[in-house]
């Protein structure tokens, strides 16, 4: 009787063993189409044998655990290409945004600074004509209209793109304080050896979302999990979250602190890294070359200007207000001075049908003085800058999102659900069930006879 009880004890194992490998089976099932779920393999192992004297008895199957199977590596390459991939993501919108307003078109300023110039080449041919002194007046007027659109358009981008910072900065801290609380949950599980495979997934999504926002490190601690910055900035301690705050600086932008500690330059990858180089060097390098621009063309014009004489015979004055010493916000407040069509300084030596002045304005389209540069090569030159870095911005996404697909093809690979290999898993957990049950019917039946032949004998 104690052999048949030790065989039924082993075949109730097997029973026992099989149903939790076929409910794990059939969890994975049930999840195949869940984001980010890693699919559950039992581990089997036999129980602790019995020995008597000589020998050695197997008593049986036991479920160790669910292994959830994840690749560590995996991981850790996909959160460094999510992390590039946000920022090139955030960055090539903000470039492509900018570029916009650099667009041929009837009112860009490549096209305001030809009629500029053409209207004085027009004027050259009649310098006494007041209509044509007007439409000098007039392409100036609309010069100063092109830089002031393109120059509110940018500071506009800029003032969007901090709003931005602010929010994506909110969405981290919201980020760090879910991935604290599941690593408590985590860690409450493990502690008693109980499988936390669903709230590993959940944490594992809630990195990644983490990952596309910021740059973060991941460091294993005892069934925890600590996140800081690239730089060392911390954002998860086990159960602890610590908020990223934001302070408006100096220039009214916010700056992003950690701990009482200013931490924006350090921010490089993720949407936030992407959003801080548009808004804090992409934008003001295109604002400062702007700017350079129009304080250029104005001293430029303004010195020819005040070498002529005007149609009343007196020395030219300033066609332009002059610019800022600085150079700073040039082209947001560039505005013509005069508004009377005679004070154009046509003339090169006090007469009224005289155009010397005039050619030397018109000359100036073709003289270097900016930088070297003609204006509208200097304006070229902006154009293909902003074209050039919105172009690579975008095949760097483009790049960074491919490499990111292939990863995550590779991680289901390993940790996605198979249909196939579940429905296979399930036949062979099934069989295995099926069989201790047959081994307990048939032990059922040899005790039943034992009782029977005992009390026949009895």
């Amino acid at each position: 009787m104690s052999s048949l009880n030790a065989s039924l004890a082993s075949a109730l194992s097997g029973l026992i063993a099989e149903q939790g490998a076929m409910d794990a089976t059939t969890n994975d099932v049930a999840n195949v189409n869940t984001p980010g779920y890693s699919r559950e393999q039992p581990v089997l192992v036999s129980s602790d044998p019995a020995v008597i004297g000589a020998l050695t008895y197997g008593t049986g199957v036991t479920l160790q655990s669910l292994e959830s199977i994840r690749d560590p590596i995996l991981e850790a390459q996909i959160q460094e290409q999510t992390q590039a991939q946000g920022q090139f993501t955030s960055l090539t919108s903000a470039l492509q945004q900018a570029q916009v307003s650099f667009t041929t078109s009837t009112n860009d300023i490549g096209t305001s600074i030809s009629n500029f110039f053409n209207s004085i080449n027009q004027l050259s041919t009649n310098p006494s004509d007041l209509a044509l002194r007007q439409g000098v007046l007039t392409a100036a007027g609309n010069l100063a209209d092109s830089f002031h659109t393109t120059a509110n358009s940018l500071n506009q981008q800029q003032s969007s793109l901090d709003l931005s910072v602010v929010s994506q900065v909110n969405q981290i801290n919201q980020l760090t304080q879910q991935i604290a609380q599941l690593n408590t949950q985590v860690s409450n599980l493990e502690n008693v050896d109980q499988n936390a495979g669903s709230f590993i997934d959940e944490r594992q999504q809630a990195i990644d979302q983490l990952s596309s926002l910021v740059d973060v490190s991941v460091i294993p601690t005892n069934n925890t999990l600590t996140l800081t910055t690239a730089n060392g900035a911390p954002l998860v301690a086990g159960q602890q979250s610590f908020q990223l705050q934001t302070a408006v600086n100096a220039t009214g932008l916010h700056d992003v602190d950690s701990q009482g500690n200013d931490i924006t330059s350090q921010i490089t990858s993720g949407q936030l890294g992407g959003t801080l180089a548009a808004r804090d060097q992409e934008i003001p390098a295109i604002q400062s070359q702007l700017n350079t621009l129009a304080s250029g063309l104005v001293n430029a014009v303004n010195g020819v200007q005040q070498g002529g004489f005007d149609l009343n015979g007196d020395a030219g004055t300033d066609l332009f207000n002059p610019p800022p010493a600085s150079g700073a916000a040039a082209a947001a407040s560039l505005s013509v001075a005069i508004t009377d069509p005679a004070l154009i300084a046509a003339s090169s030596d006090g007469s009224a049908g005289s155009n010397g002045n005039a050619e030397a304005l018109y000359a100036l389209s073709e003289r270097p003085v900016i930088s070297g540069q003609s204006p509208s090569d200097y304006y070229s030159g902006i154009v293909f800058n902003v074209g050039n870095a919105a172009s690579n911005a975008e095949a760097e996404q483009t790049a960074s999102t491919q490499v990111l697909q292939q990863l995550n093809d590779q991680r289901a690979s390993v940790s996605g659900v198979s249909l196939d290999e579940e429905a296979a898993n399930l036949v062979q957990f099934q069989d295995a069930y099926s069989a201790s049950a047959q081994v307990i019917t048939t032990i059922n039946d040899m005790m039943y006879a034992a009782i029977q032949m005992s009390t026949l004998t009895g």
